[in-house]
């Protein structure tokens, strides 16, 4: 880059030594001679200072350390797309094919030429491309006007990620030559979202899939932009800072994905402000911060309007501590799927297993819960392990098995909303479920035997300790009050030999 450089360089997107920056500033720097560059660099650890020198503020930074001077002839200003293409993706010439001389029809004259049939095949081979990859190939501009549609017209898919892209308009001018387009990734670019510069109808017509993490962009400019992007399935917008300031009613209707990652702003009253998107069925909140959700319309063991199509969320990462988050969530009507690891309440003291079934328990349509499947099996051990240890919390609440007497405090309920329903689906715990298990100790395994003389009436009672049978308490195997002595439900008679081995 020559040392003529104007005005027009601002806010170019440059590479130094494998770095990338934003112009910030073209001119001189007294007393030393010569033209100089002012970035801001991406990586603000890259820089050295908030773009003054010697007292003098030359532009502004948003990190202290985050600016630098560079001489031009040290910055990369990058590529037009179809020269990227190029440079990635042309065959190279074989040797068969250097100085071979071809002879085609123009017209009705013949014309002698060389290397042309490698010009065919290069041309031949870009042209049938319909997914590319450019990402980190220094592509800055669409360049000649047409001549990206006339190379490569049928790609379907393309990755444009941490490239040099300056401006939406760029963006526009490179798609609107791709009529067959579905899945765009400009991750990693910075590019500027001028307010007046909408879409054309046909430049996103088909665009299924945009990919818009660290570019830097509002959720405001994607409300702009979004009547440009008519059948968008999934939008990723991850680490922008994004701020859900306002509701999208006309617009991101056809989305099915959202991805919000990394965006510590967004709070469970912004969710709000997205709940009613129809087709939504994927919403990723990783590392946001969340630690709560609240859906207002809906009371204890019933079921919100809010969210009505999503089956699959992932909460990783955040700040989630407290069981209300997880009863919320059976609140929601299609919920299936779950990821919700490395949060507090899944990372504590309690053991893994447990944590795992009381989520299980708490959210009755589940099916999969951090990349696992949840088997009927494991549903129904899960319900009945929480049925049992909250039973006797249930049963000081209010809770009674009959019926007419169930009458479990607000409280209760609201910390156990499925508890109920579980009680209905397995019936109520007995109370001999309620007991604590003592440690295997021989005073903890005596049954006490009361003797009495019906003949001898003021004899008195003889107590006995004896060591508990062993095939009593064997598999979980006991002896009920009312069983005769060759009962064979509870305890097999052939067993009953053996009632007087020692313990």
């Amino acid at each position: 880059m020559s040392d003529t450089l104007t005005l027009d360089v601002i806010g170019r997107r440059v590479e130094v030594h494998g770095e990338h920056a934003t112009v910030r500033f073209s001119g001189i720097l007294p007393p030393v001679a010569g033209l100089w560059l002012g970035v801001e660099w991406d990586n603000p650890k890259r820089g050295k200072h908030d773009g003054s020198h010697e007292g003098t503020v030359y532009f502004k930074c948003r990190h202290p350390t985050g600016g630098s001077f560079i001489r031009p002839n040290k910055v990369n200003f990058g590529v037009d797309f179809v020269t990227a293409v190029k440079n990635r993706y042309v065959l190279e010439e074989g040797p068969e094919d250097d100085g071979r001389e071809h002879i085609i029809i123009i017209g009705s004259k013949p014309v002698e030429t060389v290397g042309f049939d490698s010009v065919l095949k290069q041309q031949s081979q870009l042209s049938k491309l319909q997914e590319i990859s450019l990402r980190n190939c220094a592509v800055s501009c669409a360049g000649e006007k047409g001549r990206i549609a006339e190379v490569c017209p049928n790609i379907r898919e393309l990755d444009l990620s941490q490239n040099l892209l300056s401006s939406w308009d760029e963006v526009i001018h490179i798609s609107s030559q791709l009529k067959f387009l579905e899945v765009l990734n400009l991750s990693e670019n910075k590019p500027e979202f001028p307010l007046d510069s909408l879409s054309p109808a046909e430049t996103f017509s088909r665009l299924k899939v945009l990919v818009l993490n660290q570019t830097g962009i509002t959720w405001a400019e994607v409300l702009q932009y979004a009547p440009g992007w008519p059948v968008l399935e999934e939008l990723y917008l991850a680490s922008n800072g994004i701020s859900i300031s306002e509701r999208p009613t006309d617009v991101l209707q056809t989305v099915k994905l959202l991805d919000l990652s990394s965006n510590p702003a967004v709070d469970e009253t912004q969710l709000l402000l997205i709940a009613h998107l129809p087709r939504l069925e994927q919403l990723i909140l990783s590392d946001n911060g969340i630690s709560s959700v609240h859906f207002p319309d809906a009371g204890i063991g019933c079921k919100t309007s809010l969210f009505p199509s999503l089956q699959y969320l992932v909460v990783n990462d955040n700040r989630i501590s407290q069981w209300s988050f997880i009863n919320e969530l059976d609140k929601l009507q299609s919920l299936h799927t779950l990821s919700c690891i490395r949060n507090p309440l899944t990372e504590g003291s309690r053991e893994a297993q447990t944590t795992r079934q009381f989520i299980i328990a708490k959210i009755g349509q589940l099916k999969t819960l951090n990349k696992c499947k949840i088997l009927p099996e494991e549903r129904r051990g899960a319900e009945l392990d929480y049925r049992k240890a909250f039973g006797n919390e249930w049963k000081k609440a209010g809770g009674h098995q009959d019926p007419d007497r169930n009458r479990p405090s607000e409280e209760f309920l609201a910390a156990h909303p499925r508890f109920q329903l579980l009680c209905d689906k397995y019936g109520a715990p007995e109370d001999e479920e309620f007991k604590v298990q003592q440690p295997f100790m021989l005073k903890n395994r005596l049954l006490t035997l009361k003797i009495k003389c019906p003949s001898q009436l003021e004899q008195k009672v003889l107590e006995k300790q004896l060591p508990v049978p062993r095939l009593l308490t064997a598999g979980g195997l006991f002896l009920r009050r009312d069983c005769g002595p060759l009962c064979g439900v509870c305890l097999p008679s052939s067993s009953l030999r053996e009632l007087n081995d020692p313990v």
